[in-house]
């Protein structure tokens, strides 16, 4: 017997205790979609109340509050890499305000190995409905159960915004409703445009802190770590450089300690991450 698909997510029974007591502390939503023209002029007023915001928490809660003009209380971004020694070294913060037991069960249950939505946003350039994913042929029940939880804690439609960049790394941006009402074509358009300023706004931020907290490499140690990021030697490197291998040693051995860092293939990375060197 085929099994029901689900509809702007399946109407289920919240576990006690757990959301509708968090629902309670959402901040009174309006009962109707807000009227058309006033989309852009809140877009807009988003816009510029980011606009010269240097702390990513501050532009966290301004993206907040403008999920809420439409009706998304729960907001979610977060990094990705396929790169883990890249990961390790650089990662965007994650921000997430979600119902608070959602991360402890997500967690517990392992969707982070099969999470739907990491996993379609690697293939999306653009936003996509949750149901789109939940209703996906090629969606397993595994995958499909992670959405029917997620509407028991609160998470009961929504939205993700893949944020692919230069790279391998990418971000997903999710806005979802504690309702089964899905969201409209068009305030997806404003909240997916809202996400990629975000992210653009939270790039710069994160580079310019990452610039502050650069180490001050000799030119003799950058020239060193820049030639073992293609892949040299030590030997390789002295021969070209005009210096013994020993030297090459004591000057890579400053890197790794300047950097924090255990090998050389880290400190290239991370060197060329800080903007120390250019691959």
């Amino acid at each position: 017997m085929e099994r029901p698909r689900m509809t702007a997510f399946s109407q289920v029974r919240e576990p006690r205790g757990r959301v509708s007591d968090q629902l309670s502390l959402i901040p009174s939503l309006p009962s109707l979609e807000p009227a058309r023209e006033a989309f852009p002029v809140e877009l807009g007023r988003f816009l510029e109340q980011t606009d010269g915001v240097a702390r990513s928490e501050q532009l966290f809660d301004l993206l907040s509050a403008f999920a809420l003009h439409y009706q998304c209380p729960w907001i979610a971004y977060s990094s990705h890499s396929a790169d883990q020694i890249l990961k390790s070294v650089r990662r965007a913060p994650a921000f997430m305000r979600y119902p608070d037991e959602w991360p402890e069960h997500y967690v517990q249950m392992g969707y982070d190995r099969i999470d739907p939505i990491i996993k379609r946003s690697r293939k999306e350039l653009g936003a996509f409905r949750w149901s789109e994913a939940y209703n996906d042929v090629s969606a397993t029940e595994g995958e499909r159960r992670f959405f029917d939880e997620a509407a028991m804690f609160g998470l009961k439609t929504g939205i993700s915004v893949p944020l692919h960049g230069p790279g391998v790394g990418f971000a997903i941006m999710s806005f979802a409703r504690p309702s089964c009402r899905e969201l409209q074509n068009k305030t997806i358009t404003y909240l997916q445009v809202a996400a990629l300023h975000f992210h653009l706004r939270l790039a710069r931020i994160v580079n310019s802190r990452c610039i502050q907290k650069a180490p001050n490499l000799s030119p003799r140690e950058q020239e060193c770590i820049l030639w073992a990021a293609r892949g040299k030697s030590s030997w390789d490197i002295g021969v070209i450089l005009g210096i013994s291998e020993n030297t090459v040693n004591f000057y890579i051995k400053n890197v790794l300690r300047k950097l924090d860092v255990t090998s050389r293939t880290v400190a290239a990375i991370k060197a060329a991450t800080l903007g120390i060197i250019e691959l």
